[in-house]
């Protein structure tokens, strides 16, 4: 139980650092590599919130309900 709760801690951190970093190119704030096909693409603003919002949700529920 110890080790699942160590996965999916490490996997909902690597997905909000993911959804921030999609929002930080959506918005324009975060625009590397130049040459992504994401910069300055609204889409990928309501797309990384999302990521990181279930992320969050994956270390919230590991914390707590895998105890």
């Amino acid at each position: 139980m110890r080790l699942a709760r160590l996965l999916l801690t490490i996997i909902g951190a690597l997905a909000v650092l993911m959804g921030l970093i999609w929002i930080g190119q959506g918005t324009g704030i975060f625009p590397y590599p130049a040459s992504s096909f994401m910069i300055n693409q609204s889409p990928w603003i309501l797309r990384g919130a999302i990521v990181a919002v279930i992320g969050a949700a994956i270390v919230w529920a590991a914390r707590r309900l895998l105890r």
